[in-house]
């Protein structure tokens, strides 16, 4: 990611955290729609908590954009914990595909094409080292 990926989603993540739970459903709302076999991995999942969760895992990446190594280990070990929930390495494409939805509701006219490039660069780059985490 380029200095300016980094400050962009940095400021356009400022926007949502006001809005987080209302994201935070959108995003599961958006997910389970575009991809049910995602939904039987939360059946005995309170929502909310998720949703925060959710926006904790984000806001870390977020913070930590500037400095990939320091979410390494974090990104890592969710990786794998997740592979025991029962994450299929497709459902990476369905969670960034509901995230991008997400901001794209929840910025308006401020997710423009640099942004979403932006949002979508750091995915990529977490999604990348997730799945290797998890699949190898």
């Amino acid at each position: 990611m380029t200095p300016e990926q980094v400050t962009l989603v940095q400021q356009s993540f400022q926007l949502v955290l006001p809005i987080k739970d209302q994201a935070a459903a959108l995003f599961y709302g958006r997910l389970f729609e575009t991809d049910p076999t995602t939904q039987p991995l939360f059946a005995r999942t309170d929502m909310a908590a998720q949703g925060g969760k959710l926006m904790a895992a984000i806001a870390l990446v977020v913070n930590n954009l500037a400095n990939p190594a320091a979410i390494l280990p974090v990104a890592q070990d969710m990786a794998k914990r997740h592979v025991g929930y029962g994450v299929t390495r497709a459902q990476y494409g369905s969670v960034g595909a509901a995230l991008l939805w997400t901001l794209g509701q929840g910025l308006g006219a401020a997710f423009t094409p640099e942004v979403e490039a932006a949002w979508t660069a750091a995915y990529t780059l977490l999604a990348g080292v997730m799945t290797e985490a998890a699949y190898g």
